[in-house]
Order: C-alpha cells, then sequence, then structure tokens
C-alpha cells in the first residue's frame, strides 16, 4: 500500500512540475495572449454582427430579440466558425506545450538528474502526461465557456448541445496530447512536433476527402476519409462536434449541399470513433510508458 502510495505521489509530483512548466513557456504566453485578442476580436465581430441584423430586422418591421429558424443562421455559423477555431488552437496548444515533454528533458541533461530519484520512467511519463493534459484541457474548456457565454450574452443564443460538442472537443485535445508525450519518447522535440503535425493534416485530409466524396458521389474517397479519420480521428470529433453546434436548419441547409463544408457535418460521430479515440489515447499512453522505460539515455 505504501508503495502505490509512493508511486501516486511522485505521478503526482511529476504532473506539478509539468504544469508550472508550461506555464511558464515563452511560446504558451504568447498562445495565451493571442487567444485573448482572438476572443476579444471575435466577440466585437459577433456584437457588429448582432448591430446589423437588428438594424435590418427593423427596416423590416420584425421585433428585436432572438432569431428563429433561417434569420439566426449567421450567428449558428458565427459560432460553429469559433468553436472550430477554438478547436484548432487547443490542438496547437497541446503540440507546442507537449512536443518537449520527455525528449526535452533528455537533451538538456535534466532527465537524469530526475530518474535518479526513487520515481520510476514510467512515472515521470505519466506526471508528464497528467500535467499536460491538464494545461490543454483546461486551456479548451475555458475559452469554450468564454466564447459560448460571450456569444449568448450578445445575441441570445446557445448552440443545441454545447456540453457535448466541447467533450468531443476536449477528446480530441487529450488525444494529440497522449500522441504527442509518445512522439517524445520515440524522436527527438523538431521531428516530434513535425510528426504531430503530419498526423493531424492526414486527421483533416479526411474530412475533406469525405466531403469531396459526398459530393461527387465517390465511395472511394469516402472511403479514403473514413481510413484517414481511423488512423488520426481528431478531426471526425470535431466535426462531431459541429453537429452539435448546428441547429435544425442549418443541417437541413447543409444536408441539400451534400455535407455543406468540410468543417462541419450534418451527421453526430459514431459512438464506436468515441470508443476508438479514447483507446487509441490510452494506447499511446500505455506505449510511450513502455517505451520510455526500455530506452537508453
Amino acid at each position: 500500500m505504501s508503495g502505490a502510495a509512493g508511486g501516486l505521489g511522485n505521478v503526482w509530483l511529476v504532473a506539478r512540475l509539468s504544469l508550472s512548466e508550461a506555464l511558464r513557456k515563452k511560446l504558451i504566453v504568447v498562445l495565451l495572449v493571442l487567444t485573448a485578442a482572438f476572443i476579444g476580436f471575435y466577440l466585437y465581430g459577433v456584437f457588429r454582427l448582432q448591430g446589423t441584423l437588428a438594424e435590418r430586422a427593423a427596416e423590416a418591421g420584425l421585433e428585436a430579440g432572438p432569431r428563429r429558424g433561417l434569420g439566426n443562421l449567421p450567428v449558428v455559423y458565427s459560432g460553429l466558425f469559433g468553436m472550430y477555431l477554438v478547436y484548432f488552437l487547443g490542438s496547437l496548444m497541446a503540440v507546442l506545450s507537449t512536443v518537449a515533454s520527455v525528449s526535452g528533458d533528455i537533451e538538456n541533461g535534466v532527465m537524469q538528474s530526475i530518474i535518479a530519484r526513487p520515481v520510476t520512467r514510467a512515472q515521470v511519463v505519466l506526471g508528464r502526461w497528467l500535467g499536460f493534459v491538464g494545461v490543454n484541457v483546461a486551456y479548451v474548456l475555458l475559452v469554450s465557456v468564454i466564447l459560448l457565454t460571450g456569444l449568448y450574452l450578445i445575441t441570445g443564443y446557445l448552440p443545441p448541445a454545447p456540453a457535448q460538442a466541447i467533450l468531443q472537443v476536449l477528446l480530441a485535445i487529450v488525444l494529440i496530447t497522449s500522441l504527442t508525450v509518445l512522439g517524445s519518447t520515440l524522436f527527438a522535440t523538431l521531428a516530434n512536433g513535425i510528426a504531430v503535425f503530419v498526423l493531424y493534416g492526414l486527421g483533416s485530409a479526411g474530412g475533406i476527402l469525405k466531403f469531396i466524396g459526398a459530393i461527387a458521389s465517390s465511395p472511394t474517397m469516402t472511403a479514403l476519409g473514413s481510413a484517414a479519420n481511423v488512423a488520426m480521428p481528431t478531426n471526425a470529433l470535431w466535426l462531431g462536434a459541429s453537429y452539435n453546434l448546428q441547429t435544425a436548419s442549418a443541417l437541413d441547409i447543409a444536408k441539400l449541399a451534400r455535407g455543406g463544408s468540410p468543417v462541419s457535418s450534418t451527421v453526430p460521430v459514431d459512438p464506436a470513433l468515441l470508443v476508438w479515440a479514447a483507446v487509441y489515447a490510452a494506447l499511446a499512453l500505455g506505449l510511450a510508458m513502455w517505451r520510455f522505460s526500455k530506452r537508453d539515455l
């Protein structure tokens, strides 16, 4: 029992150190400043949009207030676009904060002093993962809540299922963080960053291929897109989130256009894909712990 408690204590200690390390990185500070600027810019744009819509409603002799149906589409698309940027910024945050989680300590010689203490290599990796997951999840959750709350306060509109959408985005962020930690046990820092961004691009390409396949009625393109989404499910998770951010009117219009956009979906995410993404993240973490335990420093 005392050994297990000591192990958990070591993991928690490494997690806290990782948390403080992530917050000290200049790149992360710059990203947080740019995120604040983005939120201000975005909400100002929504405010101006709402004013324009209110003026047009007054000119048409309509009552002011929240719109419904097709009249609310500009606000719906604004919320969808805003959350897509949150997903993108969260993915960027996950890679930048985690890319040197293990390899950076090896390259600068810090890792030797860490593993000289009564802490196993697996505990180091798990602690690193917990710390960076905490930072990245908190970032995406905070920005999502601020953005959607601001949207609601300005327009009176809230997406149909915001909690489900945010949870699916968070799962994508956890997966990216897990893969970045795994890459940090396999590659040098720069190579790891390139590899993770290539995987991220693969997931995005899957959404584009499926969109083209739907427009062209091409089973081959659709199958290629589905295969890419299985190999890297992050974009598929975002597409599932986008479904929960759209009203019935927006979904109907997108269906008429055979999908509407490569960055949104007219169908909910497959539950099997949600399970696969969670298993994928767990496998990446487990493999990272095993690989680092066997690696020569």
